[in-house]
């Protein structure tokens, strides 16, 4: 790079990311390839006010403590605002660092209800929260006959929420749920416990490969298990390394998806390039990473434009400016606002629906609820 390019003026946004173990690196990298996209159409299109969108990234690597240390460290780069990450407890940690220095964070990907510990004009988030989308699988649960519930879980404050919200939805159907701890039973004890119960599905509140490809093996073995739906709500499925590892097996097992039936022109145009990215299909986590800049990319501009030399002024115009964002994402027009029980600024809702591979072609997802 000259000297010349180096001075470029740009505008800095910050973007948290998993892409190394234990964080989910595969939709890490998803999420990247939307961001990077996002960056390369927004400065195709002349920037923010003529000045160019430039992309710091930092890995988060599913801890919570590294990803509030990277927001002290983009701050003082002089980011406009940071954005991304995947990983829900990850995500709450930088929202809750964000806030305190006063930096706009766009969560892109995470769900949990309680991203930050009171409500802060700061923060604002594209993905649904749990209570919406995890209510709707719920209901599918019910639609499909399927009241008694076995969950294999491992300690985490998302798997813990996923689990109540699951459990009073139920419990006011009738249902019931037994919480199985897949830390201390064998994928063998574990059916034993979901045959025992009597459950009529299983669902893995659990981490993708470990332990979640072991447990499906073991339960698609076992033939008093045969009729037992295999759920996993969080969306393990929706990547292409579930079925590599699990092939045939791995298919029937309903997720969650935040994508349309249909994408519109902009979608299939996006997700087109996504895919050429990726080498593979896009997950509903690239398209939100997309959506993530084109959003942040608006609000700079209802600034007046970005202004390197006033950094603090482009911060607040940011979060100033998340109730007034309006634009056309790759899902859907994309607006926020106050929900309640909610302390962050919220899109309400990107389309949630219920999703499985299908197991003629566990390369396409077939619907089985709307949510």
């Amino acid at each position: 790079m000259n000297t010349q390019q180096q001075q470029q003026p740009s505008v800095r946004l910050g973007a948290l990311v998993p892409l190394t173990r234990p964080g989910w690196v595969e939709a890490g990298r998803h999420l990247l390839a939307g961001l990077e996209l996002g960056v390369r159409d927004v400065n195709d299109a002349g920037g923010v006010g003529g000045v160019p969108v430039e992309l710091v990234v930092r890995d988060t690597a599913a801890d919570p403590e590294r990803a509030a240390a990277a927001v002290d460290e983009l701050a003082g780069l002089g980011v406009a605002a940071v954005a991304g990450e995947y990983h829900s407890v990850v995500a709450r940690a930088a929202a809750a660092r964000a806030d305190a220095l006063g930096v706009p964070f766009l969560c892109s990907s995470a769900v949990l209800d309680a991203l930050t510990e009171e409500s802060t004009e700061w923060v604002a988030r594209l993905a649904p929260a749990q209570s919406h989308g995890w209510s709707a699988y719920a209901d599918f649960l019910i639609g499909e006959g399927r009241g008694r519930i076995a969950v294999a879980t491992q300690p985490s404050v998302y798997w813990a929420s996923g689990t109540r919200i699951l459990r009073d939805h139920l419990t006011a159907h009738g249902g019931s749920v037994v919480e199985l701890d897949a830390n201390a039973l064998t994928p063998e004890a574990l059916c034993d416990a979901v045959a025992d119960h009597g459950a009529t599905a299983l669902l893995l509140l659990v981490g993708h490969p470990e332990p979640a490809v072991p447990i499906v093996r073991a339960v698609r073995g076992d033939r008093r298990l045969a009729d037992v739906l295999i759920g996993a709500p969080a969306g393990q499925p929706e990547f292409a390394g579930w079925t590599a590892a699990l092939g045939e097996d791995g298919a029937g097992i309903p997720f969650l998806s935040y994508l349309p039936e249909r994408l519109g022109p902009l979608g299939e145009r996006v997700g087109k390039e996504l895919r050429e990215r990726l080498g593979e299909a896009p997950s509903f986590v690239a398209f939100e990473g997309w959506d993530t800049v084109t959003v942040l990319a608006e609000a700079l501009r209802s600034t007046g434009g970005a202004d390197r030399a006033n950094v603090a002024a482009d911060r607040a115009g940011v979060a100033a400016a998340w109730p007034h964002v309006a634009v056309e994402g790759t899902r859907g027009p994309i607006r926020f606002s106050r929900a309640p029980g909610i302390g962050v600024w919220q899109w309400v809702w990107p389309p949630v629906r219920i999703v499985d591979r299908d197991p003629a072609d566990p390369g396409r997802l077939r619907i089985r609820h709307g949510g």
